[in-house]
């Protein structure tokens, strides 16, 4: 496949260097949306959402919040969303700097702070990040989208315990949220207990309003444990059939390498064929 023609095949490779990685925040962060994948944010003028977003229509959105964002750089939801659309893209310190200054803007506003933390993640400040969504949290009317954020850089940190004590505030909250779910889920990944991380995302896949990183981190998993066809089933049920053939491809390559789990967990890139 060309770079324009991949389409969603980057989700589960995506999603395995994140895993491997640790950068299971990618996955979550706080949306102008109910949803809390950043990647569901829409705005007029496109009409997909971004996960959704072949690589030359991420490339268009980009220029499009830019183009917004240039206009009226103080406005939020412009601002999350051409950050969000950054970081899709793997400009990660471009996707901070806007953030920095929408905060700047809208210094006490929660949904900034998170999305913030989320850019300082992104771009490996992980201290300042998990500092940010703290700051971000009330105690009198705590947020349930901020916990998982938090959540999500605590296991970046090599955290995981506190990372699900806070998924699971999360789920007291917004009970049976998918994606909570699929953020304890990946948590598993990064412990490699697969089998726990299997019993989350199934979960997390069943709920209303999963959406398509849920369903390819599922894919993952199962791919991870050997079971390819079932992989390739579960990720074909949105993707094309091309692309999940793709996706799983790629994942028996990776696991087919010497050492390929811990070859990603210790550096986070992908082995040289």
């Amino acid at each position: 496949m060309g770079t324009e023609d991949r389409g969603q095949a980057w989700t589960l490779r995506a999603a395995l260097l994140m895993a491997a990685a640790g950068s299971a925040i990618a996955l979550s962060g706080c949306s102008q949306t109910s949803r809390e994948t950043t990647g569901s944010i829409q705005r007029p003028g496109l009409a997909r959402s971004l996960d959704k977003m072949t690589a030359s229509q991420l490339d268009g959105a980009v220029r499009t919040y830019g183009a917004a964002y240039e206009r009226n750089p103080k406005d939020k939801q412009t601002g999350v969303a051409f950050a969000t659309a950054l970081q899709m893209t793997g400009r990660n310190d471009q996707s901070l700097a806007v953030m920095q200054q929408v905060a700047i803007a809208h210094p006490k506003d929660r949904d900034v702070l998170s999305a913030y933390g989320k850019a300082l993640a992104a771009a490996g400040d992980l201290e300042k990040a998990l500092e940010t969504v703290r700051r971000a949290q009330t105690q009198d009317s705590p947020d349930w989208r901020l916990f998982s954020a938090e959540g999500a850089i605590l296991d970046q940190l090599g955290r995981p315990d506190q990372a699900r004590d806070l998924y699971r505030k999360a789920l007291d909250l917004q009970p049976n949220e998918p994606s909570v779910l699929s953020n304890l889920g990946m948590s598993y990944i990064l412990a490699n207990d697969l089998p726990s991380a299997e019993t989350y995302l199934s979960r997390a896949v069943s709920q209303p309003g999963a959406d398509s990183r849920v369903r390819q981190n599922l894919a993952l998993v199962v791919g991870l444990q050997g079971r390819f066809d079932e992989a390739e089933r579960i990720a074909s049920a949105e993707l094309s059939p091309e692309d999940a053939t793709a996706n799983v491809a790629y994942l028996r390559k990776m696991l087919a390498q010497q050492n390929t789990w811990s070859m990603l967990k210790d550096k986070g890139e992908a082995p040289k064929s």
